[in-house]
């Protein structure tokens, strides 16, 4: 038996004062619930970072919607995706036919702090910073062959198709010019290749059953021990050729479960936490082969990032992997606009957080 996602709902990102983590998630909850016909669930499972104590029960609570389990769980960005994985798993366990998904998050400005990290780190730059994604992009420009033109082609793409989402941040073409010369935060990126933390919500019903449109998988992997620039140890570790990331750990599990490859794929949602990062996406998800990024730009089998990505969205992280997953769900129904991917049918969401933890969803109809 499957798992269904008969509801999706999300509440815009971007920045907006006066509204709080509980009346973004409420937004979202209501829209996916009520597209799904207001039915009854048996758990919820809320995704957030940096909410606090019992955030999907203050939404619920809003909602007068409590007295099932309420889960919060934390990964980071990837968030979203651990607690979809832990609801589909209960479903097809068996152990409820309906569960509720919701992520929510406000984010503070400026650069991203974490408890992940001691305050010695932050203070060394040994933390998740412009600095350390500047090092990484150094290294995947060289090793991969690419340059800064490529990484502006990358957020001239996601902003271009941002202009088309209504729930986007930014929603303004850009050209590759504008974009470098944009003022550089740490060499090669410059401010326009680095996504804008921010707040929004978003939130998916899933229900026991066949057809319509399915999760195909939700996977969650964390880091192997050992990499130099891996998401959980920045600076600190081996070269890490031989060591595989978590990204393509989860993708090779999500593939598996799903019963498919990377070359089934017609649209896909990846983390561009900065411009390099989508690139390195590409070969970690198994898109292309390493050093094969600028060929798959030219010639993409799939289309990336149709939502804008975070590029053009911002990045709330408790919703981020969920925001992913309601966009691919409007490419597979259909409802897109004008930014839908023809023929969409497989679909894939993905996300990195801190720990490390990859999540890659699997959204097929």
């Amino acid at each position: 038996m499957g798992v269904r996602i008969t509801g999706a709902g999300i509440h815009p990102f971007g920045r907006f004062e006066g509204k709080t983590p509980t009346d973004m998630g409420v937004h979202a909850v209501r829209t996916a619930l009520a597209e799904a016909g207001n039915p009854e669930f048996q758990a919820a499972f809320c995704g957030t970072a940096y909410g606090g104590v019992a955030s999907g029960h203050k939404v619920l609570g809003a909602l007068a919607l409590t007295g099932v389990p309420i889960v919060d769980i934390e990964a980071g960005c990837a968030s979203g995706g651990a607690a979809l994985q832990l609801a589909a798993g209960a479903i097809r366990a068996g152990q409820y036919d309906r569960a509720l998904v919701f992520g929510v998050e406000k984010m503070p400005k400026g650069i991203i702090r974490s408890s992940f990290f001691e305050p010695w780190r932050e203070e060394a730059g040994l933390a998740a910073t412009p600095a350390y994604f500047a090092l990484r992009a150094q290294r995947l420009l060289r090793e991969a062959g690419l340059t800064k033109q490529h990484l502006a082609e990358i957020v001239v793409k996601n902003r271009r198709n941002g202009v088309h989402n209504p729930d986007a941040m930014f929603r303004k073409e850009v050209s590759a010019d504008e974009v470098l010369a944009s003022r550089v935060v740490c060499e090669p990126l410059h401010l326009w290749m680095l996504c804008s933390p921010n707040e929004g919500a978003a939130a998916l019903v899933l229900q026991r059953g066949d057809g319509g449109v399915q999760l195909a998988a939700a996977r969650l992997r964390s880091h192997l021990p050992g990499s130099v620039l891996g998401e959980a140890t920045p600076l600190s570790g081996i070269d890490d050729h031989d060591i595989t990331p978590p990204s393509t750990l989860a993708a090779r599990d999500a593939y598996a479960e799903a019963g498919i490859g990377p070359d089934d794929l017609d649209v896909v949602e990846c983390q561009d936490t900065d411009a390099a990062r989508e690139l390195l996406a590409y070969q970690e998800l198994e898109l292309c082969a390493p050093g094969e990024q600028a060929k798959l730009l030219a010639e993409p089998r799939a289309v990336v990032n149709p939502s804008g990505g975070l590029l053009s969205k911002g990045e709330p992280l408790g919703a981020s992997a969920l925001g992913q997953v309601v966009e691919i769900v409007h490419q597979l129904r259909g409802e897109a606009g004008p930014r839908q991917v023809d023929n969409a049918r497989v679909g894939l969401a993905h996300t990195v957080g801190r720990g490390a933890n990859a999540a890659c969803i699997i959204v097929t109809r």
